[in-house]
């Protein structure tokens, strides 16, 4: 028996997108098309876009408000989520802030925000802001938190400054944590701004989607829809995953 070959266990993972168009397929037969096209009616629509060069605009417009809200959490929640690991504090001032901010959905936020800001670039980046920095910065606090404190007392021990422990200690280790975090904060983000580009915006992928609502398109619905999940899945499979295998050993470590 120790001379046979050890197989690998057949992945299933490259049947679920098949499976789910054979049964978008068998459930547009079933309905007129204009409540359900088939994916090919779709496809269509989508070379309709490409053509004009629609397509390529309402997607960079998405991107670049999704860039810029994101960024502006990250770099808060990584000062917010580092500074309530540190100072305790600052960690129960906050603590209540996170859990109200993350109670309330993100959405709620857009028609205060179009009020101040009017509709556009500004109004929908404050969303996103909104959306990703609380559950980002909570995440980063309980990755910090988690450091094994021996080998902050052994930095201390060497003589190590507070800057000196955040730089070559906490840092560091807290990298995964970051990774993890950021990883909650674009799916957050990216469901904000798909929202409120729906009900305050004149371009973007959620424009798209509501447009083609209003107008009876479901053709066009279901391309703004295939392009939010497509988008979505690049950023998880090309980059945080990528990102996360990087610490996997590191993660077991701490």
């Amino acid at each position: 028996m120790s001379g046979l070959i050890a197989w690998p266990k057949p992945s299933w993972s490259w049947a679920s997108l098949p499976a789910l168009g054979v049964v978008w397929c068998l459930a547009a037969s079933q309905v007129p098309s204009y409540v359900l096209p088939q994916p090919w009616d779709v496809a269509s629509e989508a070379g309709r876009w490409i053509g004009s060069g629609d397509l390529w605009r309402q997607v960079a417009a998405s991107l670049l408000r999704e860039t810029g809200g994101f960024l502006a959490a990250t770099l808060a929640a990584l000062v917010l989520g580092t500074t309530a690991a540190l100072s305790i504090g600052f960690r129960q001032f906050i603590s209540p802030l996170n859990g109200l901010f993350m109670a309330i959905p993100p959405i709620a936020w857009a028609p205060l925000s179009m009020i101040f800001f009017g509709i556009g670039y500004l109004s929908i980046a404050v969303v996103i802001f909104i959306a990703a920095v609380f559950p980002m910065a909570t995440a980063i606090q309980e990755g910090v938190l988690t450091i094994q404190g021996g080998e902050v007392r052994a930095a201390r021990t060497l003589g190590a400054s507070k800057l000196q422990l955040l730089r070559h200690v906490y840092l560091p280790a807290s990298l995964p944590f970051v990774t993890t975090a950021l990883r909650i904060g674009f799916s957050q983000a990216w469901r904000a701004l798909v929202a409120a580009e729906m009900i305050g915006a004149s371009q973007g992928i959620g424009w798209m989607v509501a447009m083609g609502g209003q107008t009876g398109n479901s053709s066009e619905v279901l391309l703004g829809v295939s392009l939010i999940g497509l988008i979505a899945w690049l950023m998880e499979s090309l980059v945080f995953r990528r990102i996360e295998r990087r610490y996997e050993n590191w993660r077991g470590q701490q």
